[in-house]
C-alpha cells in the first residue's frame, strides 16, 4: 500500500470543539462552561490544592509536607551479632556478605552497625561503621577498615 494512500482509522479522529457558535451547535449561549461562578470566567485558573478558602488538606496533614533529600546515600545495613557466622579471624568483605546472603546485593554501600554482640576477632571491611560498632569490634580484637564506595563492583 502506497504511504499517501494510509489514514487514520475510522473514529481515531474527531474535529475540535467550536464553542460560542449559536445554539444549534450544541455549545452556545454558555459555551460548555455552565452558569455563573469563578469556573466560567475568562483568565480562570486556581493554584494546584485550592480548596476554595477552607483550610488545604496539605495544611490539615502536617505530617506529609516537609524535604525528601533525593541525593540521600541509602546503606544496607548489618548488624554486628550477624558477623558471627564467619571464622574467628577471617576477613569480611561486602562480596563475602553477599555470598553468605547478609546482604542480597552490592549496589547499596554497607554499613556496620552495633546491634548485638561478637564474640571472635574479625577483620571486617565495609563503607561505614557507627562508632560503637568500631569500638566493640576492636574489643573483641577484631579490625575495621573502610573502603570507598566506588572501590567495589556492583
Amino acid at each position: 500500500m502506497l504511504q499517501e494512500k494510509l489514514s487514520p482509522a475510522p473514529g481515531s479522529k474527531r474535529g475540535r470543539k467550536r464553542v460560542g457558535r449559536g445554539d444549534g451547535s450544541g455549545h452556545g449561549t454558555y459555551s460548555g462552561r455552565g452558569c455563573k461562578g469563578q469556573k466560567s470566567r475568562a483568565g480562570y485558573k486556581m493554584r494546584p490544592g485550592f480548596e476554595g478558602g477552607q483550610l488545604p488538606l496539605i495544611k490539615r496533614l502536617p505530617q506529609k509536607r516537609g524535604f525528601v533529600n533525593i541525593f540521600r546515600t541509602e546503606y544496607s545495613i548489618v548488624n554486628i551479632d550477624k558477623l558471627g557466622i564467619f571464622e574467628p579471624g577471617s576477613e569480611v568483605t561486602p562480596e563475602k556478605l553477599v555470598a553468605a546472603g547478609v546482604v542480597k546485593s552490592l549496589r547499596r554501600p554497607i554499613k556496620i552497625l552495633a546491634v548485638g554482640e561478637i564474640a571472635h576477632p574479625l577483620v571486617i571491611k565495609a563503607n561505614k561503621f557507627s562508632a560503637a560498632a568500631k569500638a566493640k569490634i576492636e574489643a573483641a580484637g577484631g579490625k575495621v577498615e573502610e573502603v570507598g564506595h566506588a572501590a567495589q563492583a556492583s
